[in-house]
């Protein structure tokens, strides 16, 4: 069984940053994809960015490209969300997801992955 648990949520002013964390643990294997999904009140989920383990190309949704940025650190199975320049619009529950479906173009689709942490609110006003 995999398990994340994410942090790093908050509440900012427009404009503002935060840094999320997702911390993987759990039988999850060397080679896994994490991803980045956000949920605001009343829409679909939709993913943000995501990352590869083994690294290489990092994947983002139109809306925050140039904005966020993901990272890993592999020796903490710990894996970044910095995001800056927030804007209203980001406002949702963030939450970090597994799995071993890494081709580039399904990272960012919510049936790639097979484990979901709790989630982490961000409200930007």
């Amino acid at each position: 069984h995999v398990q994340l648990v994410e942090s790093g949520g908050g509440s900012v002013p427009a404009g503002g940053s935060l840094r999320l964390s997702c911390v993987v643990s759990g039988n999850v294997g060397s080679n896994y994809c994490v991803g980045w999904f956000r949920q605001a009140p009343g829409k679909e989920r939709e993913g943000v960015s995501a990352i590869n383990s083994a690294g290489g190309p990092t994947y983002y949704v139109d809306a925050v490209q140039g904005r966020f940025t993901i990272t890993q650190d592999n020796s903490k199975n710990t894996v970044y969300l910095q995001m800056n320049s927030l804007k209203p619009e980001d406002t949702g529950m963030y939450f970090c997801a597994a799995g071993t479906v890494c081709r580039g173009p399904y990272m960012l689709y919510d049936y790639a992955y097979d484990s979901w942490g709790q989630g982490t609110q961000v409200t930007v006003s």
